[in-house]
């Protein structure tokens, strides 16, 4: 039987209880109806997953004691960050959570010319709340014991310039100048920039194009941004990673 895992922000080790947050509390206790005496796995991203009991089941708290840790292991061997241009409410999930599963390292929401969803500061924040929310529930369905980073959303000129120095940079372009047969990955390392609903504007192109993005032919046929850049990460871990 598999047991439930859920991600806990916060330092585990053995032999220690803790009352759950209320979220995880929630959904183990009165979503799941697990009781006193029940396990779970809790993980906080830092390699390991953590064997725990349901010792008491109150009106106002959860709490688990933590029996025993095992390290994890289920990352890629290819360094894959994603550059997404944001895209709008379920859509920008779906990416996330999928991205997540296919095991990429690092997300960085970029901001282009063509870009339909406006973030101010504040809304921003509340965005990348929300999507790191996504993302560690990605790993909690995928068993993955490490988040991939998530940046705060950066305009793409900045965004390109955050990215490893010695990584593959593609973009996805029907007339792209290499197909994924003829890619390579020196470093074991390679970053995707997929551009937001619109698609890169010609200015766009220029900036990626300076910073030594090639276009990706992946087939002849325009894919929407949520498709895009699955079919990359899918593409790039059958050659170069662990599909």
């Amino acid at each position: 039987m598999r047991l439930t895992r859920c991600f806990v922000e916060r330092p585990l080790q053995t032999g220690a209880r803790l009352a759950l947050p209320e979220s995880i509390a929630n959904h183990l206790a009165r979503v799941l109806r697990l009781r006193e005496g029940d396990a779970c796995v809790l993980f906080n991203g830092d390699g390991h997953d953590y064997d725990a009991r349901i010792t008491t089941i109150g009106k106002r708290e959860v709490v688990a004691e933590i029996a025993s840790m095992r390290a994890v292991d289920h990352e890629s061997p290819l360094h894959i960050t994603l550059l997404q241009g944001i895209a709008r409410g379920e859509k920008m999930d779906l990416i996330l959570q999928k991205a997540t599963e296919l095991g990429v390292a690092a997300i960085i929401p970029v901001t282009a010319e063509r870009t339909e969803v406006k973030l101010d500061a504040e809304r921003a924040g509340k965005r990348v709340a929300h999507w790191r929310n996504v993302i560690a529930s990605a790993c909690e369905q995928s068993a993955r014991a490490r988040l991939p980073s998530l940046s705060p959303p950066a305009a793409l000129a900045d965004a390109a310039r955050m990215v490893d120095s010695g990584a593959t940079r593609l973009t996805l372009d029907p007339a792209g100048d290499v197909s994924m047969a003829a890619v390579q990955v020196a470093s074991g390392a390679v970053v995707v920039a997929i551009g937001p609903e619109g698609g890169w504007s010609p200015r766009d192109r220029e900036v990626l194009s300076a910073a030594g993005f090639t276009g990706l032919r992946l087939g002849p046929r325009i894919l929407r941004t949520e498709t895009a850049g699955l079919a990359a990460i899918a593409a790039l871990q059958s050659h170069f990673g662990d599909l």
